[in-house]
């Protein structure tokens, strides 16, 4: 992202900022769900709450939630004056990776704790996301809200497998 910052003027076409974020967004997403296993023993010997939604449902609705967080920071750094893009790409950045890290602390790690730890930082990383984006594009900081809720949701619900599980030895997860 570093090119995005030191442009000079304003990109008309947009199509390499827009370009960028698709990539970092789907470079994130496979990273992610190279660590998801729901099918694994582990994860299915969880206790889980009966507002879970089922396995599917997650890719259903992260796959447009991915696509507006391209869309909304590719248009906010399109956007941005010259000296807003770089800390704008590196909140981008930032909220990308501890996204994408989530999903390896809690399968790989196969703790519900630390994926709590990073669903939390994620919720903070938002909102200092869409407190940058909207300083520069109201629309598209809009447009990051039902990402954000659905995180605060993803945190929540982290929340209930860590307390459900958290007794749980095996060398996993410590109390």
């Amino acid at each position: 992202m570093r090119l995005l910052s030191e442009r000079s003027g304003p990109d008309t076409s947009g199509w390499k900022t827009y370009a960028a974020t698709t990539i970092a967004t789907v470079a994130t997403a496979a990273a992610g769900s190279a660590a998801v296993d729901a099918d694994s023993a582990w994860y299915r010997s969880l206790s889980k709450p009966s507002w879970q939604p089922p396995s599917w449902a997650f890719g259903v609705v992260w796959t447009p939630l991915y696509a507006s967080l391209a869309w909304a920071t590719g248009r906010a750094l399109n956007n941005a004056p010259p000296g807003e893009r770089t800390p704008l790409a590196a909140s981008t950045a930032v909220n990308l990776i501890v996204n994408g890290a989530w999903s390896w602390l809690f399968f790989r790690k196969q703790s519900p704790a630390a994926g709590l730890l990073a669903t939390l930082a994620l919720d903070v990383s938002n909102v200092q996301l869409i407190g940058r984006v909207v300083r520069t594009d109201k629309t598209a900081a809009v447009a990051l809200l039902p990402y954000a809720a659905w995180c605060v949701f993803a945190t929540a619900l982290n929340a209930e497998l860590a307390e459900r599980n958290c007794s749980r030895r095996g060398g996993r997860e410590e109390g």
